[in-house]
């Protein structure tokens, strides 16, 4: 996979830089300057579920500041509302070229069907295509930029390549949408009880990472990613001008508007924006998010049931606590009116 997508990277960082100069004019082809990729994103997610997914992967390829080797569609739980069927990592494929062909933007990344069902305890899976390609990106060593790994789901295909692979363990960090509220940081606030959706659709998964390897962890928990809140006015708005994208992205708010028999209210959690914010929109010198309030903690262990068991002497790891909405909705309607402008 690395032969045959470094060479489209390159081109697709310099064909993206010069469709933005021309969709912004001159008044505006400041955005090229930051067409330079800065680090490399391995994007995974479950494109066939919440569609909060495909809003972060489209901000995501308009961003040119990350190169992405590829993408994966990973599963979510089976019988899930959203897709119950047993194709999930297809269907999430699918998805994924369906939005690909409303941006139409050069040199797409390759996307592949992550593993199908959680893993089990005690097992060694098979090398599969996902954590093949995340093992040579992670091993790569004509490239100086920094790796992400940037999950907005299970953890299944990372935690494969890591017990396939526990080498590549440094070579990359996670940032993961996904765990329960660490307690102690929420003061005053009645704790939930309930396990925190990404988690459960692999907890063994979620323990290997946690518990087993050695991956530098960036942590965004339930209460934090549901800070990420639009009204369907606003993303109505804002969604205006951006052509075929925008009407992609609405139609599948729609979708899961249809299946809910009480309807969502007048709002949506972007949940897995994060991952672009925490990545692609780092600060300008000494890049890093910046502008997102985090606590840096050993990593604790994972019990079954999802809750933290302290772990002193674990890795140190970032929890989220806080992130930049401002900033992450108004770069994401900005880039998806470029796309629309040139479509």
């Amino acid at each position: 996979m690395r032969d045959t997508a470094a060479p489209s990277l390159q081109r697709r960082a310099i064909l993206r830089a010069g469709l933005a100069a021309a969709a912004l004019g001159a008044a505006r082809s400041t955005h090229a300057l930051t067409a330079s990729p800065r680090q490399r994103v391995i994007v995974d997610n479950d494109f066939s579920g919440d569609p909060d997914g495909l809003f972060q992967l489209a901000h995501h390829l308009a961003s040119p500041s990350v190169e992405i080797p590829f993408v994966i569609g990973s599963h979510i739980h089976t019988g899930d509302f959203l897709d119950g069927s047993t194709r999930q990592p297809e269907n999430a494929v699918a998805k994924v070229r369906e939005l690909y062909a409303t941006m139409r933007l050069p040199g797409q990344p390759p996307v592949i069907a992550g593993r199908g069902t959680a893993l089990s305890n005690g097992e060694l899976p098979d090398m599969t295509e996902a954590a093949r390609g995340i093992i040579a990106e992670a091993t790569r060593t004509d490239t100086k930029l920094p790796l992400y790994y940037a999950a907005g789901a299970g953890l299944t295909d990372l935690a494969t390549a890591l017990m396939l692979a526990p080498r590549i363990s440094r070579n990359l960090k996670l940032v993961w949408i996904g765990g329960m509220e660490h307690g102690d940081l929420l003061p005053g606030v009645p704790p939930r009880h309930d396990a925190e959706y990404n988690l459960t659709i692999d907890t063994v998964a979620a323990q290997w990472v946690f518990n087993h390897s050695d991956v530098e962890i960036w942590q965004v928990p339930r209460n934090v990613y549901r800070q990420l809140i639009v009204s369907h006015a606003e993303l109505g708005a804002g969604l205006r001008d951006a052509g075929k994208l925008g009407t992609f992205l609405i139609r599948q708010l729609e979708r899961v508007t249809a299946l809910m028999k009480d309807g969502l209210g007048e709002t949506y959690i972007l949940g897995d924006s994060p991952l672009v914010t925490l990545t692609a929109l780092q600060s300008s010198f000494e890049p890093d998010s910046a502008s997102s309030a985090y606590v840096v903690r050993p990593t604790p262990r994972l019990a079954d049931d999802g809750r933290y068991v302290a772990n002193p002497n674990g890795r140190p790891m970032r929890v989220y606590q806080t992130i930049d909405t401002r900033l992450t909705f108004a770069d994401m309607v900005a880039k998806f009116a470029q796309v629309g402008r040139v479509q």
